[in-house]
């Protein structure tokens, strides 16, 4: 088991390495995906090649950094993407249990155990209560790595605390932000251009039960009296498990929801398509970003990290990402399915003009170490590490 020393990215050599990704990508539309195609494009940035081995059924290649596909985990299909992924010199796995076949994704080891190749294993969830099933899977991928990376300290702390791991392969490197960084120049919008608008209100993300949405528009409802009073977007298309599964329950309720509460013109629900600038755009036209989500598990949220890039202020659930990542002044945490304190954050941050700059501010401070660029580039010296230590080694496979 290597023990990783993450060199800078500095440190790395301008001859490029490949990376194996194995991982769900776009078009499939899911966290993970998003996550991979913007790892694989930093990495690209970083003068390193990116071949990707997608997860899904019915799959066409059609990006070109796509070399192989697991649709129906067919013996043939199987043998591809193995030896795709020991061509390259650095294999990344993305883990989430619902991404793989089997209980609790347990396909995921019988690939693992095919690569020669040095991994790098990214585990998106870490749960605190873990099912036998969920402990054994985890476990076993984590020893199958040479690195095990997670996003947050939080996460560090429970996968040590609640699974054998070597404590030694563990190495945190965060989420990276979609948004651009905003210029450390940049301010938050002045207040006197605040007046002349109403105020904008802001979650965004794919829509499903656990996104604490519900209590969100219940804290809305009670912010009328504001003057100029709030308006209150989500924006985000349904998330396609869930649309098979439920159509459009979740988002149906949210309007009945919204209608009942009395706050039905002041909510809008957008579930078009976004490019990066359009999303960019959206982001900075807030006032304040909503994270109400209900869950305790969610140790990595894009959405957050994105907000806190564009220089957003953030209110937010006590989620372990947001707990850690806000700990810094960039936004208020409350506890979790509480309208109450949703509203009262919400106002806080709406009616104080010296707080909301200060978040604004310390959100600029940390934007710099949240861009892809430097997140893939921490990535891309992690893979120079584990290829120098397998040359020194002499156990170079594949």
């Amino acid at each position: 088991m290597h023990h990783p020393i993450t060199p800078s990215p500095s440190e790395t050599d301008p001859t490029g390495r490949t990376f194996g990704m194995l991982s769900t990508f776009p078009p499939t539309a899911c966290g993970i995906a998003t996550f991979a195609a913007a790892l694989s494009a930093g990495l690209v940035a970083h003068g390193a090649a990116v071949d990707v081995v997608r997860l899904g059924s019915a799959l066409r290649l059609e990006d070109p950094l796509v070399v192989a596909a697991l649709g129906e985990g067919s013996p043939a299909e199987l043998a591809e993407s193995i030896a795709a992924l020991n061509a390259t010199d650095v294999v990344i796995v993305q883990h989430e249990y619902g991404i793989y076949d089997g209980d609790d994704g347990d396909a995921v080891l019988l690939l693992m155990a095919a690569i020669d190749v040095p991994i790098v294993l990214i585990a998106h969830t870490v749960v605190s209560d873990p099912t036998p099933g969920q402990r054994t899977v985890l476990e076993q991928a984590c020893a199958l790595a040479d690195v095990v990376v997670v996003m947050t300290d939080t996460a560090r702390q429970r996968l040590l605390d609640g699974f054998a791991v070597d404590a030694g392969s563990v190495l945190v490197i965060p989420h990276g932000a979609a948004t651009p960084p905003v210029s450390t120049v940049s301010s938050t919008k002045p207040a006197d251009g605040r007046a002349r608008r109403r105020p904008r209100v802001l979650t965004w993300g794919l829509l499903g039960p656990g996104k604490g949405i519900e209590w969100a528009i219940d804290a809305f409802a009670t912010l009328g009296d504001l003057d100029p009073a709030p308006t209150y977007t989500i924006a985000g298309a349904t998330h396609p498990k869930v649309l098979e599964h439920e159509g459009e329950r979740y988002r149906e309720m949210l309007v009945e929801r919204a209608r009942l509460s009395g706050a039905a013109a002041s909510v809008s629900f957008d579930d078009s398509y976004r490019d990066l600038e359009s999303l960019t755009e959206l982001i900075r036209s807030a006032d304040v970003v909503v994270l109400p989500y209900d869950s305790a598990d969610q140790v990595t949220s894009g959405v957050l990290v994105d907000a806190v890039a564009a220089g957003c202020p953030v209110v937010s659930t006590a989620f372990p990402h947001a707990v850690e990542l806000l700990a810094s002044g960039a936004g208020l945490v409350v506890p979790q399915r509480d309208a109450a304190a949703l509203a009262a954050a919400i106002r806080t941050v709406l009616t104080d003009d010296e707080l909301r700059s200060g978040m604004g501010a310390v959100a600029r401070t940390l934007a710099p170490d949240l861009s892809w660029a430097a997140v893939a580039g921490r990535y891309d010296a992690l893979g120079a590490g584990l290829v120098s230590d397998r040359l020194v080694d002499g156990t170079v496979g594949g």
